[in-house]
Parts: structure tokens; C-alpha cells; sequence
């Protein structure tokens, strides 16, 4: 007979990864990911109910990795009801590996992006990791919690032998790696983002630079024009009353005076010394990626 609280709890969704104790069975909700669609993860919530006697899974929607397993169940039944009860839940958190395998490839893409040619599309591309990232991060941290301090809960139950304790420290072992992957590629987009960031303001420092140069080499040509384009009887009648005069002052001084500034910045390496910089090929984009892919990683 199960409690009305726990019936109440069965039919909410987006509830906390928990595990709640009641004679004779446990009530626990874990997440995983159906379906990994253009746009993130689908998170799946599954309340699964665990007597000595029997499980049931509740869920709003069908789950490819549950009904892998009742096929399974099917065709070679578990020998003890507690591996049973491992299958489930080691199916439902393996759900993760995919989406965290995709996201890791995705990342070594961006950084390469970033450090090739920066866009828009880089910036946009590691704002939706890092949502995904998040929304992966919200229930794998306190799934970690549910398997380490939760699995006396279950090994308690009649019928489940407390010498399978193996079964859950696995199931633990399991999603800690998860939720340390998590973090770690929370951390690296993170750092691509600061990268992607430090490089736009090195581009952008390097665009003033290149303008102030600029100013700087029409600085003297605008000083010599304007002193020589003055309306004085000394300068029209004496120095520039010659075509010679012109092209000494007019034309040979402004192309020595830009000249002279061009070879002073050489030597001084503000010139002539930028490494080219060539976009890197990239692979799809993730939500390219996504829809199909089923893959472990090892």
C-alpha cells in the first residue's frame, strides 16, 4: 500500500532529484536524456518506486533506455531483484554519456574557432553549451548525492541482500563521473569564453593601433600643407614661385616625411611584424550533430 504523499509525489514533475524512505519501499527521482535535439538535452524525469518485490517507473514520456532494458528483462530476466533495480537506474544515468561526448567535441571546435577567427556564431555557440551544461549540472549534482547517501535506503528494503552493496557504489561511482565532466566542461567553456573575450580586445587594440599609426604618418604631411598652403608674400613670391619649388616642397618632402615615419616604426616593430592570422576549419555545429547520435564516452 503506498502512502498518499508518495502517490501526491508520483504525479508532480519537475520535481529535485530525491530519494525518500517509507515502510517497505522507497520513492526516488532521477534524471537522464531521452533525446538530444537540435536546441539541448531532453531531460527525462523518472520516479521510480523500489519494493523487494517489484519496481515501477513512472514518466510523462516513453524512454528508448527503459524500454531497452524491459526487452532485455524480457528475454534473460535478472537473477536477483536488486540487479533489477541496477539496470534501471544505470540506464537512465548512462543517458548522459552521449550528450556529454557531443559536448566535448564541440568544445575542441569552438577553441579552435577562437583561437583561428572570432564571430558572433563562437560567441552564440558557447552560450548554448553552457546552458546545456547547466541544465545538466541542476540534476547531476544531486543525483550524486541520491546514490551515495541513498543506497542504505534501498539495500534495507526486504528482499534486496545487502551484499550487492557493489551494485550501488557503481551506480555512484557512474554519475560522479558524470558530474565531474559536467564541471570540468562548465570550466573549460568558461575559459573559452574569457579566451574569446581576450582575443576581440587584442583585435580591437590592434585596430587602434593601426589607426593611430595612421594619424600619426598624416600628422606631418597635414603640418607641411597647411605651413606651405599659407598666404604670404615670403612664401609665394621667394620659395614656392618654381615648379621646382613644388616638387621639392609640394611632393618629394611629403613622400620623405611618410618615408621617414614608415621606416621608424619598422624599426621599432609597431609594423611589418603581425603574424597572419587564417580561420580554422571547423565541423558541424552541435545542433547539427545532435539528432541520432548515440555514442559512449570511453
Amino acid at each position: 500500500m503506498l502512502h498518499p504523499l508518495t502517490i501526491d509525489d508520483a504525479q508532480k514533475f519537475d520535481q529535485r532529484p530525491t530519494i525518500e524512505e517509507y515502510p517497505g519501499y522507497v520513492f526516488m527521482v532521477v534524471y537522464g536524456i531521452d533525446e538530444i535535439l537540435p536546441d539541448g538535452p531532453d531531460l527525462c524525469e523518472v520516479h521510480v518506486i523500489i519494493s523487494g518485490r517489484w519496481v515501477v517507473t513512472i514518466h510523462r514520456q516513453p524512454i528508448v533506455a527503459l524500454a531497452s532494458v524491459r526487452e532485455r528483462f524480457r528475454d534473460r530476466p535478472p537473477r536477483s531483484p536488486l540487479l533489477r533495480v541496477y539496470r534501471i537506474l544505470d540506464a537512465v544515468t548512462a543517458t548522459f554519456l552521449p550528450m556529454l561526448a557531443l559536448i566535448d567535441d564541440e568544445i575542441d571546435d569552438i577553441e579552435d574557432e577562437v583561437i583561428g577567427s572570432q564571430t558572433t556564431a563562437s560567441l552564440r555557440r558557447i552560450s548554448a553549451l553552457k546552458r546545456d551544461v547547466i541544465e545538466m549540472r541542476r540534476v547531476v549534482t544531486p543525483m550524486r548525492d541520491v546514490f551515495g547517501h541513498g543506497a542504505g535506503s534501498v539495500l534495507d528494503l526486504p528482499g534486496l541482500g545487502t551484499d550487492d552493496r557493489l551494485y550501488f557504489r557503481d551506480l555512484w561511482q557512474s554519475v560522479s563521473r558524470v558530474s565531474e565532466l559536467v564541471d570540468s566542461y562548465r570550466d573549460l567553456l568558461t575559459g573559452t569564453t574569457d579566451m574569446y573575450l581576450t582575443r576581440i580586445a587584442n583585435r580591437h587594440a590592434d585596430d587602434q593601433k593601426q589607426l593611430t599609426l595612421i594619424a600619426t604618418i598624416f600628422l606631418p604631411l597635414t603640418f607641411i600643407t597647411g605651413f606651405f598652403g599659407m598666404n604670404f608674400g615670403y612664401l609665394t613670391n621667394e620659395l614656392i614661385d618654381t615648379r621646382l619649388s613644388f616638387v621639392v616642397f609640394g611632393v618629394l618632402l611629403l613622400i620623405a616625411a611618410t618615408l621617414a615615419f614608415i621606416i621608424y616604426f619598422r624599426r621599432r616593430g609597431w609594423i611589418g611584424h603581425h603574424r597572419g592570422e587564417t580561420a580554422v576549419p571547423t565541423r558541424a555545429p552541435l545542433g547539427d550533430r545532435r539528432n541520432g547520435v548515440r555514442a559512449s564516452r570511453g
